[in-house]
């Protein structure tokens, strides 16, 4: 299920990435701190009395030359409006409405979707008056936030969530493992799409960033049932694309949270780079299963070694991903193509995995008899009881006696005994501690 998305928008200089970080800080999630994830500051995932939801922020919109003003607002806000169930028009509550404001309060009314007005800068009762004016733009909200100070931001969340669409029902019964291919523009994920099924279903071109929507595919093969999801794709935020170009991360990043399998398409031809990280960190983060998958092996000049070279810099590079898999494939020549479907049955099923309480106490009990935990000022870590309260991710919350004498190491190396005394292969690993009341 895909969370809603909401998206601010404005003219410059009117706050719009005042109160994104506000609106982003106030999140409620699980920081992770572990080499390699990057984080784009303009998404982030927020949450508002229960409801989860993706915050976007359209950017500065830095124009040119007058005559270019209109189409970088037309270009900016259609992108916007089209991802976006909910969107914040940001405005300037102490300088009063302005063309350009009119101009972008005109593209909105055409959406037909719900529109708040931000009337920002509101930070002194002086102004408080001012937001009367901004009900000339047409709309039913008017809501007088200072986004510096975080006043009204409240009721400014209270009026974004009441808009929000129903969640819908999954499409797909729980038995159909849903399969996202992620990877930047060209590296040739609609191929493999195409190798996969054996037949041309989605459009295949050369020319980078052909596919813009997320196209579900649902399938059979040797009695199971899948979906492919071919995503847009992700290219390096630069001037000439930015605009486009954020739009389709996020529509990549709605199909991950709709997916249990990503497959991380990395071009074997041109090698790692710094946005494939990014995009593996977004379905790390997301705590999808995930297999590397490095495609156009065939165009690769290679000797014996190459391909365990390549493995150890797929290691050094996505640290954080040290359980995923990799496949070496080539959807032109189909070359080890068939060993995908396989290996994404596999770690659905560990993904998905449920380990008995009484068994998985006892792997944690030897690992600290085993190996002791350090002690810290004369007191010791010492994990009371583990059960797992989640799946898809796994997730396990340990009782212990104190959190705060925990280390990250040593979670690290519990981590490791799970994984080698059940077949963790490809799912990330939620641990939660919660102190144990002595009663």
């Amino acid at each position: 299920m895909s969370l809603p998305v909401v998206a601010i928008v404005g003219r410059p200089n009117v706050g719009k990435s005042t109160i994104f970080n506000r609106l982003a800080g106030e999140r409620i999630a699980i920081v992770e701190d572990q080499p390699g994830i990057t984080r784009d500051r303009i998404y982030s995932r927020s949450e508002w009395n229960g409801r989860e939801f993706h915050l976007i922020d359209t950017g500065g919109l830095e124009f040119g030359e007058q005559d270019e003003m209109m189409d970088h607002i037309r270009n900016q806000a259609e992108l916007a409006i089209e991802e976006a169930d909910v969107i914040v028009f940001v405005v300037d509550g102490r300088q009063g409405i302005t063309g350009t404001d009119e101009e972008v309060a005109r593209m909105l009314h055409r959406t037909n979707k719900p529109v708040i007005v931000m009337a920002n800068k509101i930070d002194d009762i002086k102004y408080a008056d001012n937001v009367y004016e901004f009900y000339q733009l047409g709309f039913e909200h008017v809501i007088a936030v200072s986004s510096i100070h975080g006043t009204g931001t409240g009721d400014l969340l209270d009026e974004v969530v009441r808009h929000f669409p129903e969640p819908s029902e999954e499409e797909y019964d729980e038995d159909t493992i849903r399969v996202c291919l992620i990877g930047r523009p060209n590296a040739g994920k609609s191929s493999l799409v195409n190798a996969l099924l054996g037949e041309e279903r989605v459009i295949v071109s050369p020319v980078a960033g052909t596919t813009r929507d997320a196209v579900d595919t649902p399938f059979e093969f040797e009695g199971q049932s899948y979906v492919l999801i071919d995503t847009a794709g992700i290219r390096k935020r630069g001037k000439v694309y930015e605009s486009v170009e954020k739009y389709s991360v996020l529509r990549a990043m709605k199909a991950i949270e709709r997916s249990d399998v990503c497959l991380i398409v990395i071009d074997g031809e041109r090698g790692i780079a710094e946005q494939d990280k990014r995009i593996a960190g977004y379905a790390h983060e997301a705590g999808k299963a995930s297999v590397f998958v490095i495609n156009k092996w065939d165009a690769v000049e290679k000797d014996e070694k190459t391909m365990d070279r390549f493995k150890r810099k797929i290691r050094d590079e996505f640290q954080f991903m040290h359980y995923a898999p990799i496949l070496f494939v080539s959807a032109k020549t189909k070359k080890r193509v068939h060993q995908i479907l396989p290996m994404v049955s596999e770690v659905a099923e560990q993904h998905a995995m449920r380990v008995p309480t009484s068994v998985l106490n006892q792997v944690i009990q030897d690992a600290m008899v085993t190996t002791p935990p350090p002690s810290e000022k004369g007191r010791r870590f010492r994990v009371q009881y583990v059960t797992q309260v989640a799946v898809k991710p796994p997730a396990f919350v340990l009782f212990v006696n104190d959190p705060e004498l925990s280390h990250f190491s040593y979670l690290r190396f519990l981590e490791n005994q799970l994984r080698q005394a059940f077949p963790f292969q490809g799912t990330p690993l939620r641990i939660i501690m919660r102190k144990k009341n002595k009663s």
